[in-house]
């Protein structure tokens, strides 16, 4: 994905508050506010959504290996 520069005015205390967060993370301080925007957007909670789906469907048939007819109602809507 391309990037685009995006200027912010923020506070001294907010800029050294994002400097530590991303020091204590292990990444810039670029990458900390994308990822905070990335939240903030939902977009981590999306793919963490359909990731699931994805691995539901994949291992589907080993759940209910497992677990028997107390999964299929469970993946059907009954509990």
């Amino acid at each position: 994905m391309a990037k685009t520069q995006l200027n912010v005015r923020v506070d001294e205390d907010t800029a050294r508050a994002a400097r530590e967060r991303a020091l204590e993370r292990g990444m810039s301080v670029n990458r900390y506010i994308e990822e905070l925007v990335r939240q903030d957007t939902g977009e981590v909670g999306h793919t963490f959504v359909e990731s699931a789906a994805d691995f539901m469907k994949q291992y589907e048939a080993v759940f209910v290996e497992e677990f028997g007819a107390e999964f299929e109602g469970r993946r059907e809507g009954r509990h």
